[in-house]
């Protein structure tokens, strides 16, 4: 969450930001946030002087009571003062309730070089890789993969509804070593811890990463247990150091994890949502890091770039766009999209994207690094990124490496976590 001090000191730079994101409601929750702000500072301040006072008339109260004089009017007195203490500390939980909620739901400020506007308003960065010439017309992944026998959309729907396919024989092989590629590239050459993550968590780890309140009908929950599926790795990894105050050599602290992914917005009305393009539930490689705040910035770069080196060994065709304020994810400062050219549906398929938090997630979730012994705690900047999402990445591969008889020639980086080169019927 943001920090209430800054709508205390630089409310018109607050104002600004959150204008940027085109949202109109979010501008006036500046003043109402400042106004409970100063009512909470100042019931504050009367409590601390209505109990100096009620020390200074128990301290009489004692020497009256000792001497042997009444004592009465002075404990009449210290009842309504402390009548009053009881009403100002109901309105400070109010106030700061009330705080607590707005910053919930508040999203972060975009940084600077943020581009305003919606979609339309997304900036290319580069693109990158080889178009391929077809002396064919390219077919949409879903054909070529059930033509395969490696997809199954209808017994997924059987199984659970729409927005859940099943994966068959090399399909199945193929996205297990697509996994396997990824998370080895990370470990090994990008410095990464690898993690096991659990799949269900608390309410208060989703609330960590900004997941809760905003996003809860687009989560599924387990209501018995009050445990939410995750929607991404990042939200167990993220919370891994909730609540801890970190040594500053441990930054920056690097994390990978591999695990599947629960959504319930798949898309709506019929949009994109054939094949493998929108579903419920698919498989991710999630990279997080927590970085010292000088460092964040420079840390997005290296983080995006991990993402690509994997697109590049793949041989495929990608461009990465810098996401506008309107298109800014809720918690995100700032965004970059890695997407992935489909020749088979004619599109820009988004299999990874990388962001850069500041230090709004470990607000949430209270994590803290401290540059010495003696000095002040700070919080930690946090960033995660796709490294990368399955299964666009799978539908790309499909679209992209298919041969006209319907086979599909597997990228020499994969064969080896995949045991073949090619898929045939």
């Amino acid at each position: 969450m943001l920090d209430v001090r800054l709508f205390r000191h630089e409310p018109e730079k607050v104002r600004g930001a959150l204008a940027r994101r085109g949202d109109e409601t979010l501008p006036p929750l500046v003043d109402e946030v400042r106004t409970l702000d100063e009512h909470r500072r100042a019931a504050l301040a009367e409590v601390n002087d209505l109990k100096a006072e009620r020390n200074e008339a128990s301290k009489k109260i004692g020497a009256l009571k000792r001497a042997g004089e009444p004592a009465d009017e002075y404990i009449e007195s210290m009842r309504v003062v402390g009548e009053r203490i009881a009403a100002l500390d109901e309105e400070v939980r109010d106030a700061e309730q009330r705080i607590e909620e707005i910053l919930l739901a508040t999203p972060n400020l975009p940084m600077d070089e943020v581009p305003a506007g919606g979609e339309a308003e997304n900036q290319v960065v580069h693109t990158r890789g080889e178009e391929r010439e077809f002396g064919f017309t390219p077919r949409p992944h879903w054909d070529l993969a059930e033509a395969l026998g490696i997809l199954d959309l209808p017994r997924g729907a059987k199984i659970s509804g729409s927005g859940f396919p099943v994966l068959r024989g090399a399909g199945a092989r193929l996205q297990r070593g697509l996994i396997n590629f990824f998370l080895d590239v990370h470990v090994a050459e990008h410095g990464y811890e690898e993690l096991r993550v659990p799949y269900l968590v608390t309410r208060e780890t989703l609330t960590g990463t900004g997941q809760l309140p905003k996003f809860s009908e687009e989560s599924y929950l387990a209501e018995r247990d009050d445990l939410w599926l995750i929607p991404t790795a990042e939200v167990p990894v993220t919370n891994m150091h909730r609540d801890e105050l970190l040594e500053f050599d441990r930054l920056p602290v690097r994390y990978t994890a591999y695990s599947p992914c629960f959504r319930r917005e798949a898309g709506a009305a019929g949009k994109d949502t054939r094949g493998l393009l929108r579903v419920h539930q698919f498989d991710k490689v999630e990279l997080v890091r927590y970085e010292a705040p000088e460092r964040s910035r420079e840390a997005l770069e290296e983080l995006t770039r991990e993402a690509e080196v994997l697109l590049e060994r793949l041989g495929l065709r990608y461009r990465r766009l810098l996401l506008a304020t309107g298109d800014l994810g809720f918690s995100s400062a700032m965004t970059y999209d890695l997407e992935v050219w489909a020749p088979g549906v004619e599109k820009w398929l988004e299999v990874s994207s990388c962001s850069v938090f500041t230090d709004y997630q470990s607000r949430r979730a209270n994590i803290r690094f401290r540059r010495a012994q003696a000095e002040k705690p700070e919080f930690v900047h946090t960033l995660n990124g796709s490294g990368l999402a399955l299964p666009r990445i799978m539908a790309c591969l499909i679209e992209h490496f298919q041969e006209e008889d319907g086979s599909v020639t597997l990228p020499e980086a994969i064969r080896p976590y995949v045991g073949m080169d090619r898929l045939t019927v």
